[in-house]
C-alpha cells in the first residue's frame, strides 16, 4: 500500500502541521515505509495467537491506603515562611 502527496497534504491538514517540498517528500516516503511494513505485518498469520491483554505478566502490588499524619503542625509551621498564630500565611489570589 502506499499513499500519494495530496493524502499526505490533507493529513498534515488535520494535523495542522506545515512542510516545506523537501520535508513533504521525506514524509511521503517515510508514511510509505510505515505503510509497507503494516501491509508485511498483515502477511503474518494470526489465527491462533491469543489477544494480547497485558504487555506483562507482572502484578501491581497493592497497599491499604491509609490516611496518617507524617508532619506534626508545629514542625510545618515553624518551617512556614510566613504564619499568623496557627495557620500559614500566603498571597491573595483571588480579588
Amino acid at each position: 500500500m502506499s499513499t500519494n502527496i495530496e493524502t499526505l497534504r490533507q493529513l498534515a491538514h488535520l494535523a495542522r502541521l506545515e512542510f516545506d517540498q523537501t520535508k513533504e517528500q521525506e514524509m511521503l516516503q517515510d508514511l510509505n515505509n510505515i505503510l509497507n511494513w503494516v501491509d508485511k505485518l498483515r502477511e503474518l498469520d494470526t489465527q491462533h495467537v491469543a489477544p494480547l491483554i497485558h504487555i506483562s505478566e507482572e502484578l501491581n502490588v497493592m497497599r491499604e491506603d491509609v490516611a496518617q499524619n507524617t508532619v506534626k503542625h508545629e514542625d510545618a509551621l515553624r518551617l512556614a515562611p510566613r504564619k499568623d498564630s496557627d495557620y500559614f500565611r500566603v498571597p491573595k489570589v483571588l480579588e
